[in-house]
């Protein structure tokens, strides 16, 4: 195990932190059997077998269906029971999904199941995988410029979105400020440099959300198990995040699983990439900020239910936050 008391520089997360596993996906056979015996109805025949995604940190489904007739979708399902957010989330998801243009590079919805506790969104298969863990240049270059791209294709808002301006994560993101005005000893533990300049972080925390605005839909959760790869386009999944912003903002909320996962130091990933060349660099300094206490104090609370390996991901990335943030001198 690191020694989190440790400079940023060196922390080495273990094998969970590198690959993104939540660890404790539901499976096909782990659904209701009614449930089951509803969605093969939609569905038009059985489903005669089930590949599990193993990436990201849902405690629900998220498989590949194939059916009895050769067929292929992609299901997503969830219940309370398994964490109480989470249907939450995938409602968010299906609203969000159903109205992005067909031009965007994500994967249709077919449809979707809710029953009030089980939700079930059903997308089109894609004949792809997420990128190769650590990133190998090749793969991390092909999805940094498919982001820019993205970026331009989502500005402005597509008219039929109805989602939140970025400032509804202020909350989130206040992660100093609470440290300030609450104490705890572990963040030094997690970080000395930090814990010393606890109040200098809070002050600069005020700043990210002015810093993050634009007329860009923004995806909100770019990660590496948010990310299919087929042969000839780069897919970004999962929207729940879907939010309002910036242009560069997901870049920037992007590099530090990058970091984490080998693909090289934000500070030079940012510098060589259009969305960053009319950014601010101050502006992107607060939004790093931001991003590290939110991270930071995440890690210090305790797994959310069904999610274990979260708060370590969480940790490994506000640590390279930190990192970058001394890059930049602050």
């Amino acid at each position: 195990m690191a020694d989190l008391g440790r400079p940023a520089e060196h922390y080495e997360p273990h094998v969970d932190t590198l690959h993104g596993r939540g660890g404790n996906r539901l499976r096909w056979p782990d659904l209701p059997d009614d449930l089951r015996a509803e969605l093969e109805s939609r569905l038009g025949g059985p489903v005669v077998a089930a590949a599990n995604r193993a990436g990201g940190f849902s405690p629900g489904l998220a498989s590949v269906l194939r059916l009895s007739d050769g067929r292929q979708v992609f299901a997503k399902a969830v219940c309370t029971a398994r964490n109480p957010e989470s249907p939450g989330m995938h409602r968010r998801e299906a609203a969000i999904a159903a109205r992005l243009p067909a031009s965007a590079p994500v994967p249709r919805l077919l449809w979707s199941h809710d029953d009030g506790d089980w939700v079930v969104l059903v997308f089109e298969a894609l004949a792809g995988e997420p990128p190769a863990l650590p990133w190998v240049p090749a793969e991390r270059d092909r999805v940094l410029a498919a982001l820019a791209d993205l970026g331009a294709a989502m500005t402005p808002v597509p008219p039929e979105l109805d989602v939140p301006p970025i400032a509804f994560l202020d909350e989130e993101f206040s992660g100093w400020r609470h440290l300030l005005a609450h104490p705890d000893p572990r963040l030094a533990e997690v970080d000395r440099w930090a814990a010393e300049r606890l109040a200098d972080l809070a002050t600069w925390e005020t700043r990210w959300e002015p810093a993050a605005r634009g007329d860009t839909l923004l995806h909100g959760d770019v990660r590496a198990d948010n990310i299919i790869l087929t042969d000839d386009r780069v897919y970004f999944v999962d929207w729940p995040a879907a939010m309002v912003g910036a242009a560069w903002v997901d870049l920037v909320f992007m590099l530090p699983s990058m970091a984490i996962q080998g693909a090289g130091e934000p500070e030079e990933l940012l510098a060589g990439h259009p969305l960053a060349r009319a950014a601010d660099p101050e502006a992107v300094t607060a939004v790093i900020v931001g991003l590290a206490g939110y991270f930071v104090s995440r890690s210090l609370l305790p797994p959310p239910p069904g999610i274990p390996t979260v708060r370590a991901f969480q940790r490994a990335q506000g640590l390279a936050c930190l990192r970058w943030l001394r890059r930049r001198g602050l």
